[in-house]
């Protein structure tokens, strides 16, 4: 295991390749155990530790603006004000592209960790800051944007976006905000445009309020803004997928 200052790692270390440097427990008796996240950024896998690592997980990879990730790539070491050397190991990097990175933990409410927790968050903030990045203890999404992320995460893989042109007659059909089954069915057989569409919202070509459950009246418009650039992540999207 390579040891470097944090000024000099930050600048050079791609966290977003490095493997965790340390695995997740399997603790008998809890209902979630450690699993994998097939990322649509980078078309690998991401290992997570619970539930609330994984929900955060599909956050970081839906955002256009995330270009890596990575789970636990990064041990950190600092001296205490009472001389003792603490460590901490964050559970998600992001690389944005911009090139600056977030390191980021994922409690399940904000007093998991204790004491320990709320101290590693400020050496980590002032780390962050020194090198331009960020560090955030990621709170819960709601759980009606929560249930809507994991069913669009379902379609978030290149096959559902379905044969050549079909993505661009959803954009036209939605020009204008209309119901989803109504948009659907004007371009064709549901069974094969709807996980098209579904595919378009998890990547930002169509846009609906995530804070309302999805359901076939559902209001559903383009985001021309961000059709263009999420198109070219498109294109780089690759390796063995993971539904759901």
């Amino acid at each position: 295991m390579t040891q470097l200052h944090w000024d000099q790692a930050a600048m050079s270390v791609r966290f977003e390749d490095l493997a965790p440097v340390s695995a997740f427990p399997v603790v008998p008796g809890r209902r979630w155990g450690p699993g994998w996240w097939w990322s649509a950024t980078t078309g690998r896998h991401v290992v997570h530790g619970s539930a609330a690592m994984r929900i955060q997980l599909m956050v970081l990879d839906r955002d256009p603006e995330v270009i890596g990730l990575s789970a636990r790539p990064v041990r950190l070491l600092w001296r205490h004000t009472d001389g003792r050397v603490r460590s901490w190991v964050p559970q998600l990097f992001a690389r944005y592209a911009d090139g600056t990175g977030l390191l980021a933990d994922c409690p399940s409410s904000p007093t998991s960790g204790g004491d320990r927790a709320q101290q590693a968050r400020g050496a980590l903030e002032a780390a962050c800051t020194r090198v331009g990045w960020s560090y955030r203890r990621l709170e819960p999404p709601p759980a009606v944007v929560a249930a809507n992320l994991r069913w669009l995460a379902g379609y978030r893989h290149p096959r559902y976006q379905g044969p050549p042109g079909l993505q661009a007659a959803l954009a036209e059909a939605f020009a204008a905000p209309r119901p989803l089954a109504d948009g659907v069915a004007a371009v064709g057989d549901s069974l094969q445009v709807l996980p098209a569409a579904y595919h378009a919202l998890w990547y930002g070509h169509l846009t609906t309020p995530l804070d309302e459950p999805l359901h076939e009246r559902v209001l559903i418009c383009t985001d021309a803004e961000r059709g263009e650039g999420v198109e070219r992540r498109l294109s780089n999207v690759g390796g063995d997928p993971e539904k759901g």
